[in-house]
């Protein structure tokens, strides 16, 4: 699914205007009544909601929104803020629709003194104050208007996009201050990209992206390098298996992992990977992890290091299909040139993970070397090491591509929303996972799982987009079961098949 900037957005919504057709205050109307069947299905009839609007078209979303939910019964209070001279030509239509509305009490904030204070929990707020059309921060009684939403208790509802929040930069206003603090935010289809950075979530809460049936022929067709991955897009990745096929025929994935003391990555990279798919899986350990590994993965074969405790060095990188290196490896100065060896000699793109990377971090003048489409895949905190510090996600972001570029690799940033960057400069963001993923050993899991996609012959963006995806919903199925606080690694792997069944709408 693309996510597109907000100016494409405003293009999108006029050319349906014009080729569906449909008037704007249909359009309009149309959003209205998909935000009021969410809003039904999850506010109890006896709820008071309180819904603030601007003189934009946002502020003409909730004025829709008012007298549509008043006529199923809902007590509705709206303050409206704005000079009236100011209304948008659709929210001027629905304020004169309203004034039809007995049910619905209105009245306009003008002093600090009118602000209405909501402090029952049968209070609701809806914020359709300014939506995402609004330029550089919100300053004076507005502002005011916005603090005074976020000191409620009240559960606060953003129709769009939290007001003041800025959707293709970092955030607006001081300190977040002039941004509303949304619990959940009914957003429409396509997603807005600050949705998928972690320094938004206070405003963004909860978001739901609602389909009121913008042109899929505009969207088809409009250029963005941001991307959603959706169930839809593994579905069309997969590789259904032939029923005369033999294990030749899914590859044989190379993972070099574990030390002493750090066995335990090995396990788990080897166990995701085998429940991946590829035909064979050997794993490469040092000497005091050959006991383990036999015992606990019986169906991966070992390729023996000959030191007792580090990774040092392998020799014979031929017959692989995929090599993964990282988990549990540690930073020892032999463990550095067996890493560097391998980056020398590898026959096939390389997947680099926790030390790996680390290791590259503190030799930064190797990367140029990595074999052109390798797949990194650090946490937030690795990266910062490898590419340097940011002062903001959406900078993150920006050096992350710039990485992606200037080395020709992909670039797994995990954490909510794992964002892959490519050698385009295009980047994808992941819808699943939980926070119960945020768990030792949940790294090593999907460097198993990319590893056996790799092995198959899915190319790395597939293996990218198909491995996070496949991982992140394993996770929420484990979580399903075993809720956030309890879930552990190894759960992950254990749902791993079923997350691939439900790809297959077999599960």
């Amino acid at each position: 699914m693309k996510i597109l900037s907000v100016d494409k957005v405003r293009e999108a919504d006029l050319f349906t205007i014009r080729n569906e057709p449909i008037t704007d205050i249909d359009l309009m109307e149309r959003a209205a009544s998909t935000c009021v069947s969410w809003l039904i299905r999850n506010i109890p009839p006896h709820k008071k909601i309180n819904i603030f609007c601007g003189t934009g078209n946002n502020g003409g979303d909730g004025l829709a929104i008012a007298r549509l939910m008043a006529a199923r019964g809902y007590r509705i209070a709206v303050f409206l803020t704005g000079s009236p001279d100011k209304f948008s030509p659709s929210c001027k239509i629905n304020f004169e629709r309203l004034n039809d509305v007995s049910q619905v009490t209105s009245s306009w904030i003008e002093k600090e003194d009118e602000l209405p204070v909501l402090h029952t929990e049968d209070d609701i707020i809806l914020d359709a104050l300014f939506g995402s059309g609004l330029k550089g921060p919100i300053k004076g009684f507005p502002a005011k208007i916005i603090h005074h939403i976020n000191e409620q208790k009240s559960v606060t509802i953003s129709i769009d996009v939290p007001s003041g929040l800025s959707c293709d930069e970092t955030v607006s206003g001081l300190s977040g201050e002039g941004i509303i603090h949304a619990d959940y935010t009914l957003t429409f289809s396509p997603p807005k990209l600050a949705f998928f950075f972690p320094e938004n979530d206070i405003y963004v809460g909860n978001w739901q992206l609602l389909d009121i049936g913008i042109s899929q022929e505009y969207i088809d067709r409009a250029e963005t390098k941001n991307f959603y991955i959706t169930r839809e897009d593994c579905r069309k990745i997969l590789k259904p298996r032939n029923r005369y096929a033999h294990k030749g025929d899914f590859g044989h994935a190379l993972l070099i992992c574990g030390s002493l003391g750090k066995m335990g990555a090995s396990v788990l990279a080897a166990g995701a990977c085998l429940r991946s798919g590829p035909g064979l899986v050997t794993v490469h350990i040092p000497r005091s992890g050959i006991q383990i590994l036999q015992t606990a993965v019986p169906e991966a074969m070992l390729s023996i290091d000959h030191e007792e405790a580090v990774f040092s060095g392998m020799t014979d990188l031929s017959g692989f299909s995929s090599i993964a290196v990282g988990p549990g490896i540690g930073q020892a100065d032999d463990t550095q040139k067996g890493v560097k060896h391998l980056i020398q000699n590898s026959p096939v793109p390389l997947i680099f993970d926790a030390d790996a990377i680390n290791i590259l971090a503190q030799n930064k003048t190797w990367i140029p070397f990595v074999p052109k489409g390798s797949i990194f895949t650090p946490h937030p905190k690795e990266f910062e090491r490898l590419a340097g510090k940011t002062s903001n996600d959406f900078e993150r972001n920006q050096v992350q591509r710039t990485f992606s570029i200037k080395y020709g690799v992909y670039v797994v940033l995990k954490g909510a929303h794992t964002a892959i960057t490519t050698p385009e400069g295009n980047c994808y963001f992941n819808s699943t996972g939980n926070p119960g993923m945020a768990t030792g050993g949940s790294g090593d899991v999907l460097t198993g799982i990319l590893a056996g996609l790799r092995a198959q012959g899915y190319s790395a963006l597939e293996t990218c987009l198909l491995g996070v995806y496949i991982h992140g919903l394993a996770g929420d199925l484990a979580a399903d079961e075993k809720g956030h606080e309890a879930l552990i690694a190894g759960d992950i792997i254990q749902h791993s098949g079923n997350a691939f069944l439900l790809l297959y709408g077999e599960y």
